[in-house]
C-alpha cells in the first residue's frame, strides 16, 4: 500500500471519527471512576447494588443530557459561529468565496 498525501489525510480522518467515539466511552468510564470515588455514600452503594437497572439509567441520561447539550449548542447559533470561523481561517475556502463574490457582481453588472 503506497502512502500519499491523500492516503494519509484520509486515514487520519477515521482515526479522528474513532477517537471520537472513545471519548464518548472514555467519559462514561470516567463517570464510574467518579462515582466509585464515593462508593460509601448510600446513594452511589444503590448504583452499583444493582447494576443492571442503573448503567442502563445512567447511559440513557447521559445521552438524553448530550442531546440537549447539542441541542441548546445549534439553538444558541454556537456551532454556526464556529463554523464561519474555521471556514474564513481555510485559505481554499476563501478563495472560493471570493471567487462566487466576483460572479455575483458580475451577474449584477450585467443585469443592470
Amino acid at each position: 500500500m503506497k502512502f500519499n498525501k491523500k492516503r494519509l489525510i484520509w486515514l487520519k480522518v477515521y482515526i479522528d471519527r474513532a477517537r471520537m467515539y472513545v471519548g464518548y466511552i472514555n467519559f462514561l468510564m470516567i463517570g464510574f471512576v467518579f462515582l466509585h470515588t464515593f462508593e460509601k455514600e448510600k446513594w452511589v452503594q444503590v448504583i452499583f447494588e444493582n447494576p443492571f437497572y442503573t448503567y442502563p439509567l445512567i447511559i440513557i441520561s447521559t445521552l438524553l443530557i448530550f442531546i440537549f447539550i447539542g441541542f441548546l449548542d445549534t439553538k444558541l447559533g454556537l456551532r454556526r459561529e464556529e463554523l464561519e470561523n474555521i471556514s474564513n481561517a481555510n485559505p481554499v475556502v476563501r478563495e472560493l468565496l471570493e471567487s462566487i463574490r466576483e460572479i455575483k457582481e458580475k451577474v449584477n453588472d450585467k443585469e443592470s
